[in-house]
């Protein structure tokens, strides 16, 4: 009997994604031939990585990274490591981001994975095309990618993983008659550090995580700051003297800024907390029958495969979750794919079950930009995915920790990270030690 062909799998990005992805096809090498992953920076990490530079690399590819200096999670060690790779116990709960580093390339050595990446490697073009004689009518990817010498590559692969990220192109939504601000207009992704806003007013947009940080970041370097948003008021703590507003609207003729209130106020700086849009450049979105929006991608089944192509998985887009362990179980599921173990309803069935869930969502009120919020809804997602994957679901003391934690920031943005948990088993959680009176 002729010996099955091994899988090839192309991994686009070598941030936590990418290498959560390989490392899982590297344990099966009996059904994958080692991954190749293709990384557009000299380094692993991804948005983990710090860049003090903000702008363009020097081969003219925007910086990718978001990270700012002082950035610590908001979620605790506990809840952000890949199941089978505890962080190190000596570390705090809540890590400052060059631990998160640190640890994915432990992550990296420990799975021997970086011998597979090809650094400084852009992927170019990622296109479906059909070998019907040698593959039995499946799809193969033929994917071209450029190293920054200049040198271009082309390979084909049985699967692709997309990992590049989407925290790297910022989300600017646009504002009647912002071309009359007289001050300076940045978004969060070019933010690394305070001091340059020492004394200065500022406005920013959005309360979401970062938002909330570098508002409070800048008002410890003395700056004037005014958090607009569209949400409920954020608890914050009144000696930062952090102003809270609604939504800007428009920015009047003579510069000043006008909120949905009516009221108006001038700034120095107005800073856009506002997310970062999808962008996958290396791929034509009607030829996988896709609607790639700023803040959007569908149909993608289980928020990971298109209907029509099912043997490219996109990892990590949905937003409010804890990723690695997300990653780890999309990695897993789609692994169950490619190998058989489970078999996926039809194209129809597929895009019918995608524009029901959607449907719901919007019929619930949630707004198509927050489509692929998952929230407290991704843990009955990640036991769907390891029922249908044959693979153990994440622990149930992670959603618990999970909660408490959302309990802990809405109380105090400010002093929830002084917090120390550890897990004691499967379903419980302690906390180790109650926060001191100091902030950081």
């Amino acid at each position: 009997m002729k010996r099955r062909s091994r899988v090839r799998v192309a991994v686009i990005g070598a941030g936590a994604a990418g290498l959560c992805a390989a490392r899982h096809v590297l344990s099966k090498p009996e059904t994958f031939d080692p991954p190749v992953l293709f990384e557009m920076t000299n380094h692993l990490g991804g948005t983990w990585f710090y860049e003090e530079r903000v702008g363009t690399y020097d081969n003219g590819y925007p910086i990718h990274s978001s990270m700012y200096r002082d950035l610590r999670t908001n979620l605790p060690k506990e809840i952000m490591m890949f199941p089978d790779f505890p962080f190190d116990d000596h570390l705090p709960s809540f890590l400052h981001h060059t631990s998160v580093q640190q640890y994915l390339e432990k992550y990296c050595e420990k799975y021997d994975i970086a011998h597979h990446i090809k650094f400084n490697t852009v992927v170019e073009k990622v296109k479906p095309i059909s070998m019907a004689t040698e593959t039995g009518g499946a799809v193969t990817w033929e994917v071209i990618s450029r190293s920054t010498c200049g040198e271009q590559n082309m390979q084909t692969f049985n699967s692709v993983f997309v990992c590049n990220g989407h925290y790297s192109d910022p989300h600017l939504p646009y504002i009647p008659g912002i071309e009359h601000f007289k001050g300076k207009v940045l978004h969060s992704h070019s933010y690394r550090h305070p001091e340059p806003f020492t004394n200065k007013s500022v406005v920013v947009l959005g309360a979401k995580a970062s938002g909330v940080d570098i508002s409070i970041e800048l008002a410890q370097v003395n700056a004037q700051v005014i958090l607009s948003h569209n949400t409920p008021t954020v608890s914050l703590p009144p000696p930062l003297g952090i102003r809270q507003a609604s939504a800007v609207v428009g920015v009047l003729e003579d510069g000043s800024l006008q909120f949905q209130d009516g009221s108006v106020t001038r700034a120095d700086i107005l800073l856009f907390c506002t997310g970062y849009n999808f962008n996958f450049p290396f791929l034509s979105p009607s030829e996988l029958a896709l609607d790639i929006q700023d803040l959007l991608v569908a149909p993608l089944y289980k928020y990971l495969l298109p209907p029509s192509f099912p043997s490219i998985f996109f990892i990590g887009i949905c937003k409010i979750i804890c990723p690695f362990i997300h990653f780890d179980c999309q990695v897993k599921f789609a692994l169950a794919v490619l190998e058989g173990l489970i078999k996926l309803p039809t194209q129809e069935e597929m895009e019918m079950e995608v524009h029901g869930e959607m449907q719901r969502k919007q019929d619930k009120g949630v707004q198509m930009k927050h489509l692929l919020n998952l929230d407290r809804d991704q843990w009955g997602y990640y036991l769907d995915l390891a029922k249908m994957g044959q693979f153990t679901p994440p622990l149930a003391v992670l959603e618990s920790l999970y909660e408490e934690v959302r309990r802990q920031r809405q109380k105090d943005p400010q002093k929830y990270r002084l917090l120390n948990y550890r897990l004691i088993d499967a379903t419980q959680w302690e906390l180790l030690e109650a926060p001191s009176e100091q902030a950081d």
